[in-house]
């Protein structure tokens, strides 16, 4: 019964019915199902829709949509979640100062807590000592910088300045992120790590808290 319940919950948040998931959420928990099995079946679910969206059979709207649903999911499970549950790891993120988009912060900022990270948003229009301050105050190992204008991303490199000169450098990931992303921006910014596409951040983000441990 359980695991009926629990593939149906991952197929409707695949297909993005937000009415069936807390439908089916609330099934699960008064099915007494564990938490933990329940938000494996979600983060199942997210990792199909990022499959989907690097196939091109879903877009950057879709993935704000999911983003969405389980955003509410996770509101629902929190309480019932053990506080003492080991997180992947921690990381700060933000949308570069400069610039006020969130989409694209949101939706990495989603799937990142699906994959169970502990993540500090620091909202948008952020400056660089912000991101550094709080990776001092959280320990955090990898700093997320969010930017969709090409005029501010430049700001990035002031990021990996302030961790310089904090001189925790060494310790702690950047890696940016948003459509005005490239390449060369990580010779150029000094940044670790440039993409243009959430789901092949997150996979970078879990390989560098994977090889740190207590990122």
């Amino acid at each position: 019964m359980g695991c009926k319940v629990l593939d149906s919950l991952k197929e409707a948040l695949v297909q993005l019915d937000a009415a069936k998931v807390e439908e089916l959420l609330q099934e699960s928990l008064s099915s007494h199902l564990d938490p933990m099995e329940i938000l494996n079946a979600l983060r199942s679910g997210m990792e199909e829709i990022g499959r989907l969206f690097e196939n091109g059979e879903y877009f950057v709207s879709e993935l704000v949509m999911a983003g969405e649903i389980m955003k509410g999911a996770l509101e629902v499970l929190k309480p019932r979640l053990k506080t003492e549950r080991e997180s992947t790891g921690r990381i700060v993120l933000g949308t570069i100062i400069g610039d006020l988009h969130d989409i694209g912060k949101e939706i990495i900022k989603s799937l990142l807590i699906s994959a169970g990270f502990e993540v500090y948003d620091l909202g948008v229009d952020v400056p660089p000592e912000k991101f550094v301050e709080k990776a001092l105050e959280t320990g955090a190992g990898i700093i997320g910088v969010s930017a969709l204008l090409s005029t501010s991303i430049a700001n990035t490199a002031d990021v990996v300045k302030a961790l310089e000169k904090a001189g925790i450098r060494d310790r702690v990931k950047v890696i940016v992120g948003g459509a005005a992303a490239r390449q060369w921006m990580i010779e150029k910014y000094g940044v670790d790590a440039a993409v243009n596409d959430a789901v092949r951040g997150l996979e970078i983000i879990k390989e560098w808290a994977k090889k740190n441990g207590t990122a």
